[in-house]
């Protein structure tokens, strides 16, 4: 006979395998830690190489990779470390897959997973990220060689006429997909739609334009059946473009950037971490450290780091591609991102002189 009792109706959690991924975007935020970018595409990696005259090989690259993932003590300060494609099918000089070396430190593995920003017909200078054609095999071979979350970037850029709605919701639509089918996989989706500096605008209008992106997003996110409580959104901090003359204060940026957020990101959100987007390292950090300050309203989400060259670029210029340097890179490294874990306590202090370059 049929129980006519009332039941309580299915929530998204209840998906299969959703539950297991709320439980893994949460172990990328704990209270302290951060992520590791180290997924910049051959031609950054060598374009960073050449600047310091550094041999642009793949032995190279390689080698500066293996210096970062065995770094001591690095999983005190960083959960997660995003890889390229080059990077996840290499082994260390030992013969150790890359994401096995990181998942033995207690440090999860992640995959960039996008195949870079293209022009968008029509539009001149704005962009598009392709990858969507093949991602759910990739995906699932990604999965098979250890990692377990993933990451999409998007760009906008902001100008008279820019970004269009057709940039936004073009790229909005993309992110949703991948993200989607990231779950699908069994993989956490991290959601990078990242405003960038360049350019003379005020932060007033970064705040505006990230906004208005963050509305689509999440409305994309929403209508692909994406579980926000089983992703990251990786943003933008709200600034000046990098040529205004006016620059604002680090506190006034973390408020501009918390409204921003409180205004459009649910609260279900496993969690969000700041891309530096060019700030120099020092810039990051303070800016993160006052976005976590205690004098500032609690909120509804972690609220962390994904930064690349803000704890790389020290470690890179000691490293300068010879192996006795290698040691001393890695101190600089793992004081980088304890810098930045600091800032995530609100406790980050620095006797640097504070200016954007």
């Amino acid at each position: 006979m049929t129980s006519t009792a009332a039941r309580e109706p299915a929530t998204e959690i209840d998906r299969p395998g959703i539950a297991y991924l709320v439980a893994a975007a949460n172990a990328l935020v704990p209270a302290d830690k951060g992520l590791l970018a180290i997924d910049e595409s051959i031609p950054t990696c060598n374009k960073r190489f050449a600047a310091l005259g550094i041999a642009e090989t793949e032995d190279n690259r390689r080698s500066y990779r293996e210096l970062i993932v065995t770094t001591p003590g690095l999983a005190d300060s960083i959960s997660g470390v995003i890889l390229c494609d080059e990077t996840i099918r290499e082994n260390t000089s030992g013969g150790h897959a890359f994401a096995t070396v990181l998942a033995n430190r207690d440090i999860v593995p992640g995959i960039k997973v996008d195949r870079g920003t293209h022009p968008l017909a029509g539009h001149p200078g704005e962009k598009v990220t392709e990858g969507l054609d093949g991602l759910r095999e990739r995906l699932v071979r990604y999965a098979e060689s250890g990692a377990r979350f993933a990451k999409w970037r998007a760009v906008f850029t902001i100008g008279p006429a820019t970004p269009s709605r057709a940039c936004i919701e073009a790229n909005a639509h993309a992110l949703a997909r991948y993200a989607a089918l990231c779950q699908e996989t069994g993989l956490v989706p991290v959601v990078e739609p990242e405003v960038l500096m360049t350019g003379d605008h005020t932060a007033a209008r970064c705040g505006e334009v990230t906004e208005t992106v963050l509305r689509e997003v999440f409305s994309q996110l929403h209508m692909n059946g994406v579980v926000v409580e089983a992703m990251l959104l990786k943003i933008n901090m709200v600034l000046p473009g990098l040529d205004c003359p006016i620059q604002e204060s680090v506190e006034d940026v973390a408020e501009a950037t918390i409204s921003c957020l409180r205004r459009t990101v649910p609260a279900a959100t496993a969690g969000i971490v700041f891309l530096s987007g060019g700030q120099s390292g020092d810039l990051a950090t303070a800016r993160l450290d006052a976005i976590n300050s205690a004098e500032l309203p609690i909120l509804p989400w972690p609220v962390g780091f994904s930064y690349g060259r803000a704890i790389q670029q020290p470690a890179l210029s000691i490293w300068d591609g010879q192996d006795a340097n290698a040691a001393a890179a890695q101190r600089a490294l793992r004081q980088r991102a304890e810098n930045n874990q600091d800032a995530r306590r609100g406790k980050y202090t620095s006797s640097t002189v504070l200016t954007p370059t």
